[in-house]
């Protein structure tokens, strides 16, 4: 029977469109859902500010009258006048494991941004680096971070198959840590004396709130040459603050100063949300804050959401810092794991943090590509 492709217009299928993850990953005990109305408002121009700058559409696919996959495609416009380029992207693509389903998708997509006058067509990405982006292509037997993504395998074949090459990776690590390395440690203190520095600690989520814009300001600045990074600006800033910033437990968020009190680095680690976020079910009500709110108090694996660093103190050890008062404070909760966000593989400044160490390199996510 012929596949049914249907743009999404409606409540309804705004509502489709999300659900249709939770039936392709019923079964699957690594997936981690999201929350079903926040996935919903992140399509929609009247919540989402990056709807200024990206143009987006989104579809469905039917077969047998019901839905079995969705595609999305972006042009984010600032990000093709920052390279000169007419780069188009495809967007939480889902599907089963059908030729003609993900044949029908992604003809879709390309047609539509090569109507745009896109000439590439790069992805998973989201409206942003902050947004969904990367497919699992290595680690199916590992659960990600809420901040991360999961994918089956056959989807890497059906990309294969399309004439998609890879663009680059993101990798994944699991850091095991049995008491802090002395030699971290020294290197931290060291590090503080020789510099100057000072380290801002916090107990509630209000008193992070002051600080908000300017981690935003160092994260544009320390992200800004990275593959698919356009700056945030103060919408999109206050958009992130909003979503993201009542989700955090704030002891394990650090600040540091230089000598002249000007913030230059963060770190933010989050207790583990998956399976909190399983038990869920795509909804904080009634049951769903519960669970969420029990993994945040008491963490058993601590997420490394997001790390930036001014450039000019990036050869200056406060990574060593960071780390230091993270696994502090994660000694004092008993968390002895902590799972990294996705670092592209070629980023070796960062990957060299984890030789003080035990750790794995277990998850493999890619960016794709191809022209149109």
């Amino acid at each position: 029977m012929a596949i049914e492709i249907k743009e999404v217009t409606s409540e309804k299928d705004f509502k489709t469109f999300i659900d249709v993850q939770f039936d392709i990953y019923k079964h699957n005990k690594f997936w981690v859902p999201p929350i079903k109305k926040d996935e919903i408002n992140a399509l929609k121009s009247t919540y989402n500010p990056a709807f200024r700058f990206c143009d987006a559409k989104f579809w469905l696919a039917y077969k047998n009258g019901k839905c079995v996959g969705r595609i999305g495609a972006i042009v984010n416009k600032l990000y093709n006048e920052k390279l000169g380029e007419k780069i188009g992207r495809f967007s939480r693509t889902e599907f089963i494991d059908d030729k003609e389903v993900v044949d029908a998708l992604f003809a879709v997509a390309e047609k539509w941004l090569k109507d745009k006058g896109m000439t590439e067509i790069q992805g998973p990405l989201g409206f942003t680096n902050l947004d969904h982006q990367g497919m699992l292509v290595e680690g199916f037997e590992h659960i990600p971070s809420a901040a991360s993504e999961y994918h089956l395998p056959y989807y890497k074949e059906h990309l294969v198959r399309l004439g998609y090459d890879k663009k680059i990776d993101w990798i994944e690590f699991r850091l095991f840590f049995k008491g802090m390395p002395e030699k971290a440690k020294r290197g931290a203190e060291i590090v503080k004396q020789r510099s100057n520095v000072t380290v801002k600690s916090f107990t509630k989520s209000s008193e992070l709130q002051p600080y908000a814009v300017q981690l935003f300001e160092i994260l544009n600045e320390a992200f800004k040459d990275l593959h698919s990074v356009v700056e945030l600006d103060k919408e999109m800033i206050d958009y992130y603050v909003k979503r993201y910033l009542m989700m955090l437990n704030p002891e394990f968020v650090k600040l540091v100063f230089d000598e002249e009190k000007n913030l230059i680095a963060f770190i933010i680690g989050l207790p583990s949300l998956s399976e909190a976020l399983q038990k869920a079910k795509g909804s904080l009500f009634p049951f769903g804050w519960y669970h969420l709110n029990k993994a945040l108090k008491h963490p058993k694996v601590i997420d490394l959401m997001l790390t930036g660093i001014l450039p000019k103190y990036q050869a200056k050890g406060v990574t060593a810092v960071l780390f230091y008062e993270l696994h502090d404070v994660m000694e004092k909760y008993g968390v002895t794991e902590m799972e990294t966000t996705g670092i592209f593989e070629d980023n070796q400044k960062v990957i060299q943090n984890w030789k003080n160490y035990e750790h794995i390199q277990h998850k493999r996510k890619r960016c794709w590509t191809k022209n149109i």
